[in-house]
């Protein structure tokens, strides 16, 4: 029996030992888990759509990345959003997306991350972070705009980045489409069978933490059945959030599509949420 025990014990240790390093190895390539710059194409979609008309921006990041945006202009735009997409694919495929946020009327600013679309680089937090102060610091000083007319808009993956600038910079408000709590959350739903990866990826793209540091006005637009993340993880966003804040629920089927599901009440909540900025100011 004690041979029996001893064997067993080891087994067990063996077993422990090897998930271990199994998730160090996910921790390892944790990148490839978090971002899908080339699927399901890198430079897929029309960079030229005519209704839109967009113009070719090329900025420098802080670490001299080379980043490719689109500028949007729109006659008497009260307010410029500065777009950060979700992940996969690129700007290109979220045109329509863009033209339902000019009809605001509103300029846009669309940033394609360091490794997507035609922006140079690999992608990582810490770099997607770095862009989006780049395209900042674009409409501020060479764009010359208010930093109150600037609304951090985020899609997804582009809700982290959108409320890690607003947690930093000055903004008008922050509208956050189908957002997470945080990389850890979203981790222990989709990989649910490796127990452990989230106390690993604890900190990173931690929506939740940076809404605490945000007095900005925030508008949360979730589709109640998203077939990627969790209607649940836009109420609990939602609710780690400041007032004034609203929410609006999509009934339908959607993650990063709200605008061409149900156009006529997500337009009429961002005219509303945009009023309340410009009686604000």
């Amino acid at each position: 029996m004690p041979i029996l025990r001893y064997r067993v014990s080891m087994f067990l240790l063996w077993i422990l030992v090897a998930y271990v390093l199994l998730l160090l190895i996910v921790r390892a390539f944790e990148g490839r888990l978090i971002f899908f710059p080339d699927y399901p194409g890198r430079l897929e979609g029309d960079w030229h759509p005519h209704r839109l008309a967009p113009q070719d921006v090329w900025l420098t990041s802080s670490d001299g990345t080379r980043l490719h945006c689109w500028w949007i202009s729109k006659p008497n735009a009260r307010f410029t959003f500065l777009a950060f997409h979700g992940n996969a694919s690129n700007i290109a495929n979220r045109a329509p997306t863009y033209e339902f946020l000019s009809n605001t009327p509103a300029n846009i600013l669309a940033l394609e991350y360091r490794g997507y679309g035609h922006s140079q680089g690999k992608p990582s937090e810490a770099g997607i972070y770095m862009d989006a102060e780049a395209a900042y610091q674009y409409l501020v000083k060479q764009r010359r705009l208010d930093p109150k007319s600037i609304i951090s808009f985020g899609q997804s993956l582009g809700t982290a980045v959108a409320t890690h600038l607003a947690a930093n910079r000055t903004v008008g408000g922050v509208i956050l489409e189908a957002p997470f709590p945080s990389a850890a959350r979203v981790a222990s739903k989709l990989y649910w069978f490796l127990p452990g990866l989230s106390l690993l990826m604890h900190g990173q793209l931690d929506t939740e933490s940076n809404l605490r540091k945000i007095g900005a006005p925030v508008l949360v637009v979730h589709c109640v059945h998203d077939p990627v993340i969790p209607f649940q993880f836009g109420e609990q966003v939602y609710t780690s959030a400041h007032a004034p804040k609203q929410f609006v629920q999509i009934n339908g089927s959607c993650h990063e599509e709200a605008s061409l599901v149900d156009p006529v009440q997500y337009d009429s909540a961002l005219q509303s949420f945009l009023g309340s900025l410009t009686a604000a100011r």
